[in-house]
């Protein structure tokens, strides 16, 4: 695949994670049956500690909202005031985060409560975040040309943070200028990269989004962000009519920073 020149304009980069700076299968096979495998055991240690009673209460007023719009949701109270029985309460949580991961749900409150599951596994040396090899020289590259680099994951910003302070190349935190996630807006929506091009404090122009999610490359082109669409193993393939459309790359390398020493 030949390189894909990025605007001489472009003053910020904005990468996606899963599928773009880090494996699908990472994901899929580490950090969710991480969750599911330590779920229950997590809440029981941590139940009265304050964090954890946020987060539970964030699930509440998920649940709440689910209900005012009618989805689904098997668990309709969520709660440590609502039970004397801990161990239901705890039961009804477990049940509420599964069926939330096996819908594929991106709530923060979800995202939240993942994150600090997380902390703990990375911590502790359990888990270590993988990052493709093109990615840190890319944007070490990209940094020394005087372009800011942000992360904008649906994973909480703790969650992103987490996996590049412990990742298999070591602490490359230092390497972003900002993390955004899904408090700013849903990555399927346009408003979304403009809240961030407000934030970043420069024209969505000046910003190329790198994912590999079409969808998510749709609302940021129409945002009137420039996407540059990666291709990796794993990845969701993308109909003809999208590869035409679309500027493709299978790594960070192929970009061509046009105009630029």
């Amino acid at each position: 695949m030949a390189s894909v020149p990025v605007p001489a304009c472009t003053s910020a980069l904005l990468l996606d994670i899963e599928g773009t700076t880090t494996p699908i299968t990472f994901v899929k096979d580490i950090l969710f049956p991480y969750i599911r495998e330590h779920l229950e055991d997590y809440l029981s240690s941590h139940w009265e500690e304050d964090e954890c009673k946020q987060d539970v209460h964030l699930l509440k007023k998920q649940i709440e909202e689910d209900m005012r719009q009618n989805r689904s949701c098997p668990v309709h109270a969520v709660d440590q005031t609502v039970h004397t029985d801990e161990e239901k309460a705890i039961r009804e949580v477990v049940d509420n985060v599964m069926w939330q991961m096996a819908a594929d749900r991106k709530s923060t409150a979800l995202k939240q409560l993942q994150g600090h599951m997380w902390r703990a596994a990375y911590s502790s040396g359990r888990i270590k975040g993988e990052v493709y090899q093109d990615v840190v020289p890319s944007i070490k590259t990209w940094r020394g040309l005087g372009l800011k680099v942000y992360i904008y994951s649906s994973g909480s910003v703790e969650a992103q943070k987490l996996l590049f302070g412990y990742s298999v190349e070591g602490d490359v935190l230092e390497l972003f200028d900002g993390h955004f996630d899904t408090s700013i807006g849903a990555k399927v929506d346009s408003k979304s990269y403009e809240r961030i091009a407000e934030r970043i404090g420069c024209p969505p122009q000046e910003i190329t989004f790198l994912t590999d999610v079409s969808r998510e490359a749709k609302a940021a082109e129409e945002a009137g962000v420039n996407v540059v669409v990666v291709v990796r193993p794993g990845n969701m393939e993308l109909t003809d009519e999208e590869s035409a459309h679309y500027n493709l790359i299978t790594s960070f390398s192929q970009l061509q920073l046009t105009g630029r020493a």
